[in-house]
């Protein structure tokens, strides 16, 4: 059992986690505080480093969850994550989970994955302003590793929900119980890394390699959905490109 101080614990993944994970001591906060989570702001310097004091990781799921005005996300997710990196080295904190998402590589598409699949670690290709402050806050993890030694694991999380929703989702779900296991991976594991976020889905393309590295072992699998979600359309950037529609949608419109 560890002490780990969750943000976003309010939000979606930060609710699935939650559960899953409360066989550790669990420190939870949240922008809206409320049913056990604290009230933090992690563009606070002093109340994010008040809050990590005494904690062995933290799991930095807060931030904004998807396409927003430039000026947002910055503050938000890059700023912030600043502040949580910040913070864990100041406070002795070693090893810190940070929530990127598929979108901080969103422009890649099926063609640039070889036979094992698109790498964990394939050069950041942002497909909104959203994708580019994940792309920044696993750079700053880069740097706070390289400069202070913090471990700092990067989760580049699919499409992270009860089930398949879409044709899409059959490549790149990520199951809450598989979720779990994950991000309980990733607090054992040392130096920087990038990770694909998804369950091991028959018609999975990213690669496995950065997830069985660190020990990750999904179970589910989205290929039971098929004939409710429909085939994917591999002609369609949706279907195509790893960032799925965000690609289409004008940047910095929610």
């Amino acid at each position: 059992m560890a002490t780990i101080l969750m943000t976003g614990a309010a939000g979606a993944i930060g609710q699935m986690l939650r559960p899953r994970l409360a066989h550790h001591d669990l420190r939870l906060t949240d922008v809206r505080a409320g049913d056990g989570v604290d009230a933090l702001d992690v563009t606070d310097a002093a109340a994010v480093e008040k809050a990590c004091t005494g904690a062995d990781a933290i799991l930095h799921l807060g931030g904004i969850a998807g396409e927003g005005p430039f000026e947002d996300v910055l503050a938000v997710n890059v700023r912030g994550t600043e502040r949580v990196l910040s913070a864990a080295v100041r406070t002795g904190v070693p090893r810190v989970v940070l929530a990127s998402s598929n979108h901080a590589a969103g422009l890649h598409s099926r063609a640039d994955a070889g036979p094992t699949g698109l790498a964990d670690d394939v050069p950041a290709r942002p497909d909104s302003y959203y994708g580019w402050s994940k792309a920044a806050m696993e750079q700053l993890g880069r740097l706070y590793h390289d400069r202070h030694g913090l471990h700092v694991i990067c989760l580049r999380i699919g499409t992270c929900c009860e089930h398949p929703a879409a044709p899409r989702d059959l490549s790149t779900w990520l199951s809450p119980d598989d979720a779990a296991l994950l991000f309980e991976a990733a607090l054992t594991a040392t130096g920087w890394r990038l990770i694909w976020g998804v369950s091991a889905n028959t018609r999975r393309w990213w690669s496995t390699t950065g997830g069985l590295s660190i020990g990750y072992y999904p179970r589910d699998d989205a290929e039971p959905w098929s004939r409710r979600v429909g085939e994917p359309d591999l002609t369609s950037p949706t279907d195509s490109l790893v960032g799925g529609p965000m690609p289409t949608k004008p940047l910095g419109t929610p």
